[in-house]
């Protein structure tokens, strides 16, 4: 899976989850982006996006996440294990 195919995937999670389909993520983007994303919405975020690329986050992979980046490549490196 490549970088482009897991922020296509990524936007149509972020677009289904805030219900905005002008949501367009890139690496740099954080909760302070997008409105509606807070601590709440964050727990729905990552379980949608877990079930979107089938894998599961780790506690201090979460907890760690300063950007949509950084979870684009905890995503590419489970993608190549």
């Amino acid at each position: 899976m490549n970088e482009r195919e897991i922020y296509t995937r990524l936007n149509q999670v972020f677009q289904e989850v805030f219900d905005d389909p002008a949501i367009r993520v890139t690496p740099h983007t954080t909760a302070d982006d997008i409105d509606d994303w807070d601590s709440l919405e964050h727990i729905t975020l990552i379980s949608a996006v877990e079930r979107e690329f089938r894998m599961k986050f780790k506690m201090g992979e979460i907890s760690s996440m300063r950007n949509v980046g950084e979870m684009a490549q905890i995503i590419a490196q489970r993608a190549r294990t």
